[in-house]
């Protein structure tokens, strides 16, 4: 029997260290060549390592929600003829591996099923199949020291919901850690690792590096809530947020200083050619924001298809590394949390966002009189070294004028 050690791959992207989030396998399980034996978490993404080697698992290398740099070990593996251990089973010697049966007569081999990919289950009940859990709330049983296999789920097929997780959630009160300032105990102390980590250092740059101005304009969407409803009553519409990035990706088309680059190496701007449109979504892991390729190349439909798809995935953690670091610019729909407005800050290297808030019946002066009106506002942060106002204000009110007259701006898109 020889032993072979799989080391934590390249992950990709420039990422050099994840963070174990849950083994897939345990010691003596058998595993197949490709098969997923451990869950970890990038600055990017939520992934599946699969394992190179066949055979059976002798060792596991670090604990759950340790930090793991690339080319560290992560499993051992035993390579042995799994025909010998079936021989075994068949001759009743006990001495079989983990899952491939008992030693009663006839007894077909089986092998130990698969743990779908982020996928965590919870226990079965009166011998029903259990269900696959959502990411969201393996997250939240992680952040809270909850045991999922130690749960029994309320939802269908004994899933295990979100209110199962709080349920089981006690607080975590230190009461010897003492926060210096204010004398208040530390309730429980969050490492900055994988996604916040990253979310952190992007952030931080972004402040850092770029001269930032914001610019803001009340739009009446009346007109475009009207479309879509007439859209609907011919069959499926594009969601207004799609018809928004329609005309946020025109209008960089027109003012193209905001779909750039600030290659301070070179000491120039780098102005891009077509649109891959980030979207800021809110997950379980953190803010993300997963970039639509070639947006300049959809309709209205091929944008909400898109944005649909995308946010889901950004949400179930199944985004790509390169969905999540390739858009150009950003449109991030804050509306969706209750706001009417935000000063966003913007997603270092890009060089604007855009914001949306919520859409509210309001009093608005139509024609010298007085009428309730569907508004929304509009926010445009940007990078003063790539223009002034005058752009980054012509800008915002072409996506304006846009909005409020949406028929006359389709016909000439």
């Amino acid at each position: 029997m020889s032993s072979q050690v799989f080391e934590l791959p390249d992950l990709g992207e420039g990422l050099t260290e994840a963070v174990l989030v849950r083994w897939l396998v345990k010691t003596g399980d058998a595993v197949a060549v490709d098969e997923p034996v451990a869950e970890v978490e990038t600055a990017k993404a939520m992934v599946e390592v699969p394992s190179p080697f066949g055979g059976v698992v002798a060792r596991l290398h670090g604990e759950e929600g340790a930090t793991l740099q690339v080319g560290s070990p992560l499993i051992s593996v035993d390579a042995v003829r799994l025909e010998t251990y079936v021989e075994e089973e068949r001759a009743g010697s006990g001495n079989v591996l983990i899952g491939y049966g008992t030693s009663e007569a006839n007894t077909s081999r089986r092998r130990r099923k698969v743990v779908p990919r982020s996928a965590v289950r919870s226990p079965a009940r009166n011998g029903e199949r259990p269900a696959v859990q959502s990411p969201i709330v393996r997250r939240l049983a992680r952040d809270n020291g909850v045991d999922l296999q130690a749960l029994t789920g309320t939802g269908p097929d004994g899933l295990i919901t979100r209110r199962d997780v709080e349920a089981a959630s006690e607080p975590v009160v230190v009461v010897s850690d003492v926060d210096q300032r204010t004398g208040l105990p530390i309730r429980t102390r969050v490492p900055l690792t994988g996604l916040r980590k990253a979310v952190t250092a992007t952030l931080t740059r972004s402040r850092t590096e770029i001269p930032e101005a914001t610019t803001w304009v009340d739009v009446d969407a009346t007109a475009l809530l009207e479309l879509r409803a007439d859209l609907k009553e011919t069959g499926a519409a594009p969601g207004i947020l799609a018809m928004i990035a329609r005309f946020v990706v025109a209008g960089l088309a027109r003012f193209p200083e905001l779909n750039s680059r600030v290659d301070t190496e070179r000491g120039e701007i780098t102005h891009l050619d077509g649109v891959n449109l980030g979207l800021a979504a809110q997950t379980g892991r953190g803010l993300v924001v997963p970039a639509i390729k070639d947006a300049h190349r959809l309709s209205m439909r091929g944008l909400d298809a898109e944005i649909r798809r995308l946010t889901a995935a950004a949400r179930e953690g199944t985004a790509t590394a390169a969905e999540l670091s390739s858009g150009s610019f950003t449109l991030n729909n804050y509306g969706v949390l209750g706001v009417d407005g935000s000063a966003a800050i913007i997603n270092h290297p890009e060089v604007a966002i855009l914001g949306m808030g919520r859409i509210l019946p309001r009093p608005w002066v139509v024609g010298g009189d007085i009428v309730v009106r569907h508004i929304v506002q509009l926010s445009l942060v940007f990078d003063h070294r790539v223009c002034d106002g005058g752009t980054a204000g012509g800008f915002l009110r072409f996506v304006a004028d846009c909005v409020e007259a949406p028929a006359s701006a389709m016909a000439d898109l």
